[in-house]
């Protein structure tokens, strides 16, 4: 549309809550409702694009089983003590329609929450989910045709894998992986009238935003598809399923942009099929559980592939980063996500702390005291490396040499960014000990004069020479989890 943002190569983007930031910012009111500073809020300085998670229609069907479900009660009884029915919404990924939700405004509410987030020259992205619809779909007692399919005798010997709609038995959403999701129907992939379908539904949504964030998106993959579902899908078309689709979506909005959830090393893959970007869940499981090495090996990949990745420390699938992160890591994590090629993405309350992994299922949390010195942090964070345009150069990773009898520049990770917004450097110590070491830096032009050293977050400043800096190399001594993140300038 015109007069709408086009997203950046490498977009800041932040996840929202949909139902649960509406519950608790603006109580009953819509989308439609919301004051000018809440939009403020959610689109601090940095900030490319909101994806409002949850705005669709969801499936009354599907609320109905997960009230039923002892285990998802416990659950939600554990996130949320004292929830009560008038809390629990049904899964966002659990769709009965790809129609704006009523009680968020409806069509009309998510057209004034664009027109709003474009006024801040931010985009829009919302979700779509590729595998499967709610039983209560439309599309599962009209177009029976769409989805893997069984036959009474699969109903009846298995009934947490096939449901009989009475027009048709069909074969409940899952993974190559686990057992059946009892509160979904699984599309066929492969059945060229779902391929068909799912272009005019994507084309439809893209009317509406920016992008798309496509769940689950490698299970549509044609050998993950045949891995899980065998014959019963038919035969594998010639073409993957992703290519046909994005293709064809793209030639009535070519400036969509199309994110895949994606895990099992597919991330490649995935690209190669049509997607702009992928999750990197494998960098986000190095931070969390592995050394400053195994993060290192994984950021030598290509610097094209590194920036179709979407980096991130948590989102609405993930447990909370003030959880799973001692305070000091996180922020040592959050300025490596913020300097690396590829998406960010953050997710509201990350910035302030809070700490309940909230099920998709609720749309209330619990009240949870916000960190104010970790929010301004973070807002920092993203203004500096937004406003010195680092982003819009050509990132290296960068040795750090430590020396015989010192082996604490292996907690050290290093990386530059050069181009027409200038010179920058990251240095991160994603390790709990104090950690020297030398970086030589690669710009020739340092020559022999003096540069300046200056810090995007802090207030250090530092004169060296570029002989020392392009020789023996600069000097650091970090303390856990430490950093740098200078800007270089002739002196």
């Amino acid at each position: 549309m015109t007069g709408r943002p086009e997203l950046p190569a490498q977009p800041v983007v932040y996840e929202v809550n949909t139902r649960v930031w509406l519950r608790e910012s603006v109580k009953t009111a819509t989308l439609a409702d919301v004051p000018a500073d809440l939009w403020d809020e959610i689109t601090p300085p940095g900030t490319d694009a909101v994806w409002l998670m949850g705005v669709w229609e969801r499936s009354p069907a599907g609320r109905a089983i997960a009230l039923a479900d002892p285990s998802l009660r416990t659950a939600f009884e554990s996130a949320l003590p004292g929830v009560s029915e008038q809390d629990i919404a049904g899964s966002a990924y659990c769709i009965r329609n790809y129609t704006v939700d009523e009680a968020l405004g409806g069509p009309e509410g998510l057209a004034v929450a664009r027109s709003e987030l474009a006024a801040r020259g931010v985009g829009l992205l919302l979700d779509y989910v590729p595998n499967h619809v709610a039983p209560d779909s439309p599309w599962a007692t009209e177009h029976p045709e769409y989805f893997v399919q069984g036959d009474a005798e699969d109903a009846r010997r298995d009934p947490a894998g096939f449901l009989d709609t009475g027009k048709a038995v069909l074969a409940r959403g899952r993974d190559p992986y686990f057992a059946p999701w009892p509160d979904v129907v699984q599309l066929n992939a492969f059945a060229p009238e779902l391929r068909r379908a799912t272009i005019d539904t994507l084309t439809e949504i893209g009317r509406q935003c920016d992008g798309v964030r496509c769940d689950m998106a490698m299970l549509l993959m044609n050998d993950v598809f045949t891995r899980t579902w065998g014959s019963r899908a038919g035969p594998v078309p010639d073409t993957d399923f992703w290519p046909e689709v994005i293709e064809a979506v793209h030639r009535t909005h070519p400036r969509m942009v199309f994110a895949a959830e994606a895990y099992w090393d597919l991330e490649s893959a995935l690209q190669r099929q049509g997607f702009d970007f992928c999750y990197d869940k494998r960098l986000y499981d190095r931070i969390l559980h592995e050394s400053a090495a195994s993060v290192r090996a994984h950021l030598g990949a290509d610097e094209d592939y590194q920036r179709r990745l979407v980096r991130f420390l948590e989102n609405h699938d993930e447990p909370r980063a003030a959880l799973t992160l001692a305070p000091d890591k996180e922020r040592a994590a959050a300025v490596l996500v913020a300097t690396l090629p590829g998406a960010t993405l953050w997710h509201e309350g990350q910035f302030t702390g809070r700490r309940v992994h909230l099920p998709v299922f609720l749309d209330r949390r619990p009240d949870e005291a916000p960190d104010l010195a970790l929010r301004t942090f973070h807002e920092r964070l993203l203004a500096a490396v937004h406003g010195s345009g680092m982003r819009s150069g050509s990132w290296q990773l960068l040795a750090a040499h430590g020396w015989s009898d010192n082996d604490s520049a292996d907690g050290l990770i290093a990386s530059c960014s050069t181009g027409p917004a200038g010179r920058f450097l990251t240095v991160v110590n994603l390790s709990g000990r104090q950690a020297q070491a030398r970086i030589p830096l690669n710009w020739p032009e340092l020559g022999t004069g003096s540069w300046e050293l200056t810090g995007l977050i802090d207030d250090i400043r530092y004169e060296r020479s570029g002989a020392d800096l392009l020789g023996s190399g600069l000097y650091v001594d970090l303390p856990p989890w430490g950093n740098h993140l200078l800007s270089v300038a002739a002196g």
